[in-house]
């Protein structure tokens, strides 16, 4: 038994090392472009739900940036904190800053949705560029994006900010996004390929042509989705619109996530709902993570053949974070148990999702 599950393991270990290379060569990074275009009109739109430790960040961020046709518009969704005071502030000295005060969450919305969508309805740019309050920026962070959205006729461009983690939770638990993302999906083939297979969105930093987010339906199209990103990713590929994802580098970062209870929400919210497949489709899936990816570490007590496969894992977590700049050391010592901690996460998002109780913000989604 142990013998087919080592060439089952071999098989996917093998393709899986193939993509996890070819990422590391090829994956696109956020680098820094001159942007010919100064006076396309840019909208930030920053959602901020009790924000009040990262809102002020981000907007000084955004103040500094190179390129200066931008609005930068702020959206204060119901906090209960002191995030509404804190941009009021911003916007009674800076002109360029304008708070909003959400309305009522409505009924079939989720809270960012509906945020979005409110922003969207106020946005003048000719490009429009979501960015979560948690994250930061360089200075030349909005003119890159202009100019890659110009450069490759984009209509969308989505990036993964490169993570800053702190706690030892963290270290554990996030990276594993990467680790999911970079392992199996060959990310240049996001714009390379018309394929609606090969879509990865993030919406921490997601920009869009204004044509090309009124023609998919904005994020009125997918009011009730709990990963609205990857499905308004979808929709551009379905539209056959251009679009590009790429890895953060030094232009866009983010701390997602402050507490191990933060972390275990934030996964739980996004992982079961956000693959689109039937309870006992994802169940499969991630007994064969577990079957590929932790057992040869067991087995290798009883079989040294598993020993190769074992080392190409670690090969492979190695890469991936170097791709991310990530600490490999310690994603190959804490692999084993990021593997484990991965399948608890699941089956709560399972559990969350059926019994729709998945919560964010303090707000049940």
């Amino acid at each position: 038994m142990t013998e087919i599950i080592f060439y089952i393991a071999c098989f996917f270990i093998l393709i899986t090392t193939l993509v996890v290379i070819f990422n590391f060569f090829t994956a696109p990074q956020f680098k820094r472009k001159i942007s010919p275009y100064k006076k396309i009109k840019v909208s930030i739109c920053i959602p901020a739900r009790n924000e009040q430790s990262n809102i002020a960040k981000i907007l000084n961020d955004i103040l500094v940036q190179t390129y200066n046709e931008l609005e930068i518009l702020v959206l204060d969704d119901n906090s209960e904190d002191n995030t509404f005071n804190i941009i009021s502030a911003f916007s009674n000295n800076n002109k360029s800053v304008k708070v909003n005060s959400g309305k009522h969450l409505p009924s079939g919305w989720t809270g960012k949705n509906w945020a979005c969508h409110q922003l969207s309805k106020i946005a003048r740019g000719r490009i429009i560029i979501f960015i979560d309050a948690d994250c930061r920026m360089s200075p030349w962070a909005v003119e890159s994006a202009v100019a890659y959205m110009d450069s490759y006729s984009l209509d969308l461009l989505s990036v993964f900010p490169a993570q800053r983690m702190i706690t030892i939770s963290e270290k554990i638990i996030v990276p594993i996004m990467d680790w999911i993302l970079l392992t199996f999906l060959p990310l240049r083939f996001v714009y390379s390929s018309a394929n609606s297979s090969f879509v990865a969105a993030n919406g921490q930093f997601i920009a869009f042509r204004r044509e090309a987010y009124n023609i998919i339906g904005g994020h009125a199209s997918v009011a009730n989705q709990f990963v609205e990103d990857m499905e308004l990713a979808r929709s551009i590929k379905n539209k056959n619109l251009k679009m590009m994802t790429l890895l953060g580098n030094n232009t866009v970062s983010c701390r997602m996530y402050e507490s191990l209870n933060d972390a275990v929400d934030g996964f739980s919210k996004n992982f079961y709902p956000g693959f689109k497949i039937s309870m006992v489709v994802f169940i499969l899936f991630l007994i064969f993570l577990n079957l590929i990816y932790t057992a040869p570490f067991l087995f290798i007590l009883y079989n040294n053949l598993f020993l190769l496969t074992a080392i190409f894992i670690l090969l492979q977590r190695a890469l991936i974070s170097l791709t991310n700049s990530q600490n490999p050391v310690l994603n190959i010592l804490f692999h084993p148990l990021q593997m484990i901690i991965m399948t608890l996460i699941g089956i709560n998002s399972i559990y969350k999702a059926k019994r729709r109780i998945l919560k964010w913000k303090g707000r049940k989604l």
